[in-house]
C-alpha cells in the first residue's frame, strides 16, 4: 500500500543507495521513527555500478590507509555472517610480474592483509607456482609465479534493498519514487518537502535530523537544504566495467597488476560470465550520464590480454557498465589528480542546540556500508541522544537467516521442498533472496503456479514479487539491479517484461 507519512519523524534520510539504506536500517532498528525517500530506483546509482567486491583493499596499502584496510576486513566478516546469501568467498590469485612490483613487496604486503583480517572464516595467502597449479591455465605461460589470498564478492544492488527491508522491518517509512524537492529548517525540527515522481503529488513531512546520503548528487542535494553549507569538495571519478563470457574454469578470480602501476579484478559472474574491472577516471558531467568510454575498453582489454592465455576482444563484450563514486580529497591536489582521493567516508554536522541537525555523508564503499552507518548515528547521538542501542553487527539482513548449513545448506532445503522447479531456478532463488524464497515461491506446487515465462528462468510470480515487495517499477529494475537476467534475455523479451510491467500497478504505489 501507499506510505502514509507519519506526523513527525526522528531522522529523515535522502538517499537510497547503500549509505542511505544502511543509516536507515541502523536507526529504525534502534527504535526511532525513520523516513527514507529516493527519487529514482534503489541503487540505480553508483551502488548498482560497482565492482561486486566486498574487500579490505590490498591496494589501499600502498597508500598506508591501514585503518581503512583494517575496518574493511572486519566489516567483510560481519557482512559474510549479515547476509550469507549476498556475500560469498572468493580467492583471487594474483600474478607476479617482475617488471612492476617486486615479489617480496607482494608478499610482505599479503602477510600484513592476513594480519589485519580477523579471518574467522577464509584462508590465509599463499605463494602459488603457476606452472603446476590449476589457477596458472587461463594465463600465458610466460606467466609463472602468483599469490592467492581471499576476499569475498558481493551483490552489491541486492545489499542495498537488503538493508532497506531492514529498515522496514523495523518501521521504517519507505517514500520509493520519491524526489527531495528541499527541507526548511526551524529550531527544533525540519519542514521536509517530497514529490511523488509518478503522481506529481507534494508532501510536507517533518523530522527531527535531516542526513544527506545521496551519493554523487551530495553537493547539489545539499544546496536546497537551508543553512546546510558544506566545505569538502568532492572529485566524481567514473569506474568502467565489462563482462564477457566465462573464461576458465573455477570459481577464483585474479587481481591483476596494469602497466600503470594500477589494479584490475578479473572473476566469474553470474556462473557463465566473467567481470572485468575498473578503471579510475575524472567525471565531470551528471553522474547519471556516465557511460562506459572506447579508450576505457581499449584499456581493460590491453591490460586484460597481457595475462590471459586467450585474449579477449570487443566482440566478446556482452555488457558494460559505469559508475560514479563521489571521492573526497584528503588534501590539497590538482585538478585530474587522483591521489589526493580517499576511498574513506568522513560526516559534516551543521546545527544542534538551538537548530535542528543535519549529517552529511561524504565518499564511502560498499564493504564499509554497515560501518558507515554506526558511525553516522554514534555521531548524531552527541546531539540527539538516542535509546536503542545499535543491532546491525549481530542481525541478519532479510534473507540471511540461513541456519547453521549456511547458503548451501538452504538451498539443498529448497531442492528438496521444490523439486519439480529446475536446480539452476532454485540455487538462483537462493542466492538472491535467501530465506524470502520461501515467501516468492508461496503454495507454488507445479511450474505453471509460476505464470507467464518471459525468459530465461524468469517468470511473471517473480516479477510480481518484485514489484510488490522490492518496489520494482521497470524492467531495467528487475534485469539488472534485482537480479542480472539483462546478459541471458533479449532485447525482444525485456521489452515484453516492460510491457507486462506497465500494465499492473504495484501494492505501494
Amino acid at each position: 500500500m501507499p506510505v502514509t507519512p507519519q506526523p513527525s519523524y526522528d531522522l529523515f534520510v535522502i538517499g537510497g543507495g547503500i549509505n542511505g539504506a544502511a543509516i536507515a536500517c541502523d536507526a529504525a532498528g534502534r527504535g526511532l521513527g525513520v523516513a527514507l525517500a529516493e527519487e529514482r530506483d534503489f541503487a540505480e546509482g553508483a551502488s548498482s555500478r560497482s565492482s561486486k567486491l566486498i574487500h579490505g583493499g590490498l591496494r589501499y596499502l600502498e597508500t598506508y590507509d591501514f585503518r581503512l584496510v583494517r575496518h574493511a576486513l572486519l566489516e567483510r566478516e560481519i557482512l559474510m555472517a549479515k547476509a550469507p546469501h549476498l556475500v560469498w568467498p572468493i580467492r583471487l590469485v594474483l600474478p607476479h610480474v617482475p617488471s612492476l612490483r617486486p615479489r617480496w613487496m607482494i608478499r610482505l604486503g599479503l602477510l600484513f592483509y592476513d594480519f589485519l583480517a580477523p579471518r574467522r572464516k577464509l584462508p590465509r595467502s599463499q605463494s602459488i607456482d603457476l606452472r603446476r597449479h590449476e589457477f596458472g591455465r587461463a594465463l600465458k605461460p610466460s606467466v609463472t609465479h602468483a599469490f592467492a589470498y581471499s576476499d569475498c564478492r558481493g551483490d552489491d544492488a541486492r545489499l542495498v534493498i537488503a538493508n532497506v527491508q531492514g529498515a522496514q522491518a523495523h518501521g521504517a517509512d519507505i517514500f520509493a519514487r520519491h524526489r527531495f524537492v528541499g527541507a526548511r529548517r526551524h529550531p527544533d525540527y525540519w519542514q521536509v518537502e517530497l514529490e511523488n515522481t509518478l503522481t506529481k503529488q507534494r508532501l510536507d513531512i517533518q523530522a527531527k535530523v535531516l542526513v544527506n546520503a545521496a551519493g554523487p548528487w551530495v553537493i547539489s542535494v545539499g544546496e536546497t537544504i537551508d543553512g546546510v553549507v558544506t566545505a569538502r569538495r568532492l572529485r566524481m571519478v567514473r569506474g568502467s566495467h565489462i563482462v564477457v563470457p566465462r573464461l576458465w574454469e573455477g570459481e577464483h578470480g585474479y587481481f591483476l597488476q596494469t602497466r600503470d602501476n594500477r589494479t584490475m579484478e578479473a572473476f566469474p559472474y553470474e556462473g557463465d560470465f566473467t567481470s572485468i574491472g575498473t578503471t579510475d577516471e575524472p567525471w565531470e558531467e551528471a553522474p547519471e550520464k556516465a557511460t562506459v568510454s572506447e579508450k576505457e575498453i581499449d584499456y581493460m582489454l590491453d591490460e586484460v590480454n597481457q595475462y590471459l592465455r586467450y585474449p579477449v576482444s570487443r566482440a566478446d563484450i556482452v555488457w558494460r557498465y559505469a559508475g560514479v563514486r563521489p571521492l573526497f580529497e584528503v588534501g590539497g591536489g590538482r585538478d585530474g589528480d587522483l591521489s589526493t582521493l580517499t576511498r574513506d567516508y568522513a560526516f559534516e554536522i551543521n546545527g544542534g542546540q538551538d537548530q535542528a541537525p543535519a549529517l552529511t555523508v561524504f565518499g564511502g564503499k560498499l564493504t564499509t556500508h554497515r560501518r558507515l552507518a554506526e558511525h553516522a548515528m554514534m555521531e548524531l547521538e552527541s546531539i540527539l541522544p538516542w535509546v536503542g542501542a545499535c543491532r546491525t553487527r549481530t542481525e541478519t539482513l532479510p534473507g540471511g537467516d540461513l541456519g547453521s548449513g549456511g547458503l548451501e545448506g538452504f538451498t539443498e532445503d529448497l531442492l528438496r521442498d521444490f523439486s519439480w522447479l529446475p536446480p539452476k531456478q532454485l540455487c538462483r532463488y537462493a542466492k538472491l533472496y535467501g530465506t524470502q524464497a520461501r515467501a516468492l515461491l508461496g503454495s507454488a506446487q507445479r511450474p505453471t503456479d509460476l505464470g507467464r515465462s518471459f525468459g530465461a528462468d524468469l517468470f511473471a510470480r517473480e516479477v510480481d514479487y518484485l514489484m510488490d515487495q522490492e518496489w520494482a517499477l521497470t524492467a531495467d529494475d528487475i534485469v539488472w539491479r534485482r537480479s542480472k537476467l539483462g546478459l541471458r534475455l533479449s532485447a525482444t523479451e525485456i521489452e515484453a517484461l516492460g510491457a507486462y510491467m506497465a500494465s499492473r500497478r504495484p501494492a505501494w504505489v
